[in-house]
């Protein structure tokens, strides 16, 4: 089937915009919907399979709506996963305050995500690689922290290897953990900067410590983040959980089909979703491939693993 498409009056600036570098985002377009593209100035073909072909079609004719600026890449890519075409403006949405500026949820399940965040005490956040679930529970940590909502972020996750034999780590505490808490340290820098995130390790706004440490501990006025806790076992979660105190926020973050533990151990985090998903105050977020934000190749490499996964 051949689509043809005029777009009036002729803006050239906005054409450069829709059509991205070198015509990069109509070669993402292609790549995506397996479709053949072309134009000339403002007038648009799109050749392929019936439904993929107005699938395309309707991704441009969205593009242009918004392309009064330069789009990124990735918006496009979120476009053709589904419901995050519209424009950014057309929905009304939490947005987290950190050096970057405004962090927002890109997609339907993201937006949920901070609504959540936002509004309960305890949220987990449950999906794939790639889907924001470590980044978008820092960026509310450090908004909450910068307008003084809480006293201080404690990060921790369990120092569980992904299926390599770390051995003996040489050097301090902090030293010998560091390698499993780098993605936490990752999302600091990008959300605050190296300079901010240095200052507030040193005034004891910042904390970062192994699962391990947390027992015995009550957290008053913070914003508690466990990460990886699909490696928690249900007596190390419960642990966690009842370290809330006042004033503070936690979520749990965790993707369940990437489990390290032992094949016989069952994952505090799969056991917490049965045990909780009816205790009020507790707020569960399922995100999916449609979800990623990274390279489009990972969730078509979500996909694939979830059809070829073993059924229970």
């Amino acid at each position: 089937m051949i689509l043809r498409h005029h777009f009036s009056p002729p803006d050239n600036e906005r054409m450069a915009h829709l059509c991205g570098p070198l015509d990069s985002h109509l070669r993402t377009i292609e790549a995506a919907l397996q479709v053949k593209v072309a134009h000339r100035f403002e007038q648009f073909r799109v050749e392929g399979p019936k439904a993929r072909a107005e699938q395309a079609m309707e991704v441009i004719q969205a593009l242009y709506e918004i392309a009064k600026r330069p789009i990124p890449n990735e918006q496009v890519q979120l476009m053709l996963a589904g419901d995050s075409a519209l424009p950014e403006d057309s929905v009304e949405h939490v947005a987290m305050q950190t050096r970057r500026g405004e962090v927002r949820g890109r997609t339907a399940n993201q937006q949920r995500y901070l609504d959540q965040m936002a509004c309960h005490d305890i949220t987990f956040g449950i999906g794939p690689a790639g889907t924001g679930k470590t980044y978008l529970a820092v960026a509310c940590a450090v908004d909450a922290l910068e307008r003084s909502a809480v006293q201080r972020i404690v990060l921790t996750r369990p120092a569980v290897e992904a299926g390599e034999r770390l051995g003996f780590l040489p050097g301090d505490l902090t030293q010998k953990v560091d390698p499993y808490l780098r993605p936490l340290y990752d999302a600091l820098y990008d959300l605050m900067g190296f300079d901010k995130v240095q200052k507030a390790f040193e005034r004891q706004q910042i904390e970062i410590a192994p699962l391990a440490f947390m027992r015995g501990r009550t957290l008053n006025h913070a914003f508690v983040i466990l990460d990886e806790a699909q490696n928690t076992t249900p007596e190390q979660m419960k642990m966690f959980l009842t370290r809330i105190g006042f004033g503070s926020k936690a979520v749990i973050t965790g993707d369940v089909s990437q489990v390290d533990l032992p094949r016989t151990q069952l994952s505090g985090l799969i056991d917490a979703e049965r045990v909780l998903k009816r205790v009020q105050g507790i707020a569960f977020n399922r995100l999916t491939s449609a979800d990623v934000v990274r390279h489009p190749l990972v969730a078509r490499i979500v996909d694939a693993y979830d059809k070829t996964a073993p059924k229970d």
